[in-house]
């Protein structure tokens, strides 16, 4: 079993203190999130074939990380966009992110990250020139940390556009057709085989072109590289077009304190930021 931790909150940025307490137990207690009795996931090392985390800000998670990679090989995706603020409220800045992800490479090796720019969002803020420029600028000084770049184009869940609307004017959001979509994404791929980077698309293979490739966010050969080890495993996405392999994931929705309002996996950000202890959002450096 592969362990997803989680593409439904950011454990290592705000619960890492539980995530190591769940290690301890050997255990796993999960909020069904279709609405039925909560369920455990087992933790134990016989149980554990590889973790997948999913974060802006592994740096609360160090400790985390180490004993996770007692019990199994893990993989990092990490978000790292340098969005303006107006759109990533709590989001650590790039710099932070960028320097977390070179110390892994170094104690770790590159292929423990995979660099996530998602969801690529086009607003009055954040148009295609703006995606190329921003993009290339923090490639330049990921190439070499990370061997992969995942990308996806924004999908406007009723609870994003709900989000984003709370903040117009201020956030103009845009969902341009599929032709527009693709030739930006082709670009920042271009901008990433460029840099030694294999560009990725999570999810969409109607918006696939040269020379990204399908996505696969839990990655079993990835892990099994790392651990030096094989084990079954099976492709089992979690919504069409997904190329994962089959995992159990043991985050909450609305349990992200990060205000991304585009945000697919947080309903209220008031709710989430006191589901964290009403942890303010950490602040950003100017831009």
């Amino acid at each position: 079993m592969i362990v997803s931790a989680s593409y439904r909150s950011d454990i290592p940025a705000f619960h890492a203190a539980r995530f190591r307490r769940q290690l301890a137990q050997g255990f796993a207690t999960v909020k069904n999130p279709y609405g039925g009795p909560d369920y455990r996931v087992s933790l134990a090392p016989e149980d554990v074939d590889g973790f997948i985390f999913w974060t802006r800000n592994a740096r609360p998670f160090r400790d985390g990380l180490t004993e996770a990679g007692r019990i199994a090989p893990f993989v990092i995706q990490y978000t790292v966009t340098g969005y303006p603020e107006t759109l990533e409220r709590g989001v650590p800045p790039a710099d932070h992110a960028i320097a977390e992800i070179a110390r892994i490479a170094a104690e770790q090796g590159p292929g423990r990250v995979v660099w996530r720019y998602d969801p690529v969002i086009w607003t009055g803020l954040t148009g295609a020139d703006f995606h190329r420029d921003n993009f290339r600028r923090l490639a330049d000084r990921l190439a070499g940390q990370v061997d992969e770049v995942t990308f996806s184009a924004a999908t406007l869940y009723a609870k994003s556009k709900r989000n984003l609307k709370r903040h117009a004017p201020a956030v103009d959001v845009s969902d341009p057709d599929d032709d527009a979509k693709r030739a930006l994404l082709a670009d920042l791929a271009g901008a990433a085989a460029e840099r030694g980077l294999r560009p990725t698309l999570c999810s969409q293979p109607h918006l696939l072109s040269e020379p990204m490739t399908a996505a696969k966010c839990v990655d079993a050969g990835r892990l099994q590289r790392i651990g030096s080890a094989s084990f079954r495993s099976k492709q089992k996405g979690n919504r069409p077009g997904c190329d994962c392999a089959e995992s159990r994931d043991i985050g909450a929705y609305d349990s992200c304190a990060h205000g991304c309002l585009y945000c697919y996996a947080v309903n209220d950000h008031e709710k989430a930021k006191a589901a964290v202890g009403g942890r303010a959002p950490l602040n950003r450096h100017p831009r």
